[in-house]
C-alpha cells in the first residue's frame, strides 16, 4: 500500500511498482485512509511519506508507527523529502524488536530506480534500511566521538555502510573486498564501539544507536 500526498508522484510510484510486478492495493493521500487501507486488508509492505495532511508535519509517520503496533511485524518503508535524524531516529526505535522490515529513504532515492526496488523487496523481507546520506549526517554530528576516532577510514566505510543495513556480503561487494575482510573489520568496529555484534536487525539498530549518541544500545 502506498500513501503520498503528490498526485504526480503518487501516480508514478503506482506506475513504477505496478511495471516490475508489484500489486499496489491502495494508493491513497494522507494518513487516515492509509491506516484504514492497511486495517481493512494488511498489505505485504507500506510504502509512505513523512508529511501527510492535514498538517503536513509528520503524520504518515505517526500513522506507520501506530499501524506498527496494531500489525506488529508490518514492514514499512517511509520516504522524506529532508534529511530528518529525528524522524528517522523515531522510526526505528519505535519497532524494531517485531522483526518487521523497517526503512527510511530520502524520495531522491526514488529517482535511483534499481536502488529504491533493492531497498522495498530488503524492507519486504525483514530487513532494516538506512538512506546512505542520513547515515553520512550521524557520521558528521558524531566527528568529535572518542571511540569513532579509534576508526581506520576504512572500518569507517564499513561502519556506514553497515547502518545503511547492508549485510557482510553486500559491503565486500560495495567495497570490492573480500567477505573475510568485512568480517574482520566489523569485528574491530565492535569492539572499538562496544557494541553487541548480534545478526541482523540489532546489529543496525546498535550502530544507529550509536551514532545518535544515546547511551544504551
Amino acid at each position: 500500500m502506498l500513501a503520498e500526498d503528490a498526485v504526480l508522484l503518487r501516480a508514478g510510484l503506482v506506475e513504477l511498482l505496478t511495471r516490475v510486478g508489484h500489486r499496489v492495493t491502495a494508493a491513497v493521500g494522507d494518513a487516515g485512509e492509509l491506516a484504514r487501507a492497511v486495517d481493512a486488508d494488511r498489505p505485504d509492505v507500506v510504502v509512505t511519506d513523512v508529511r501527510m495532511p492535514p498538517g503536513h508535519r509528520d503524520e504518515g509517520l505517526r500513522a506507520a508507527l501506530e499501524l506498527r503496533a496494531r500489525h506488529p511485524g508490518l514492514p514499512v518503508l517511509v520516504l522524506s523529502q529532508y534529511v530528518a535524524t529525528a524522524y528517522a531516529t523515531q522510526l526505528l526505535g519505535g519497532g524494531a524488536s517485531d522483526g518487521g522490515g523497517l526503512g527510511y529513504l530520502l524520495k531522491d532515492r526514488v529517482g535511483e530506480v534499481a536502488d529504491f526496488l533493492d531497498a522495498l523487496d530488503r524492507v519486504a523481507g525483514g530487513q532494516t534500511v538506512i538512506d546512505p546520506e542520513v547515515v553520512r549526517v550521524l557520521l558528521r554530528q558524531r566527528t568529535d566521538d572518542e571511540p569513532l576516532r579509534r576508526l581506520t577510514p576504512r572500518e569507517r566505510e564499513v561502519l556506514a555502510l553497515m547502518a545503511e543495513g547492508l549485510n557482510n556480503q553486500a559491503i565486500a561487494r560495495r567495497l570490492t573486498v573480500t567477505e573475510a575482510s568485512v568480517v574482520k573489520h566489523t569485528g574491530n568496529i565492535f569492539m572499538k564501539l562496544e557494541l553487541d555484534p548480534a545478526d541482523g536487525n540489532r546489529r543496525v539498530l546498535a550502530v544507529l544507536t550509536h551514532l545518535r549518541g544515546d547511551t544504551a544500545a
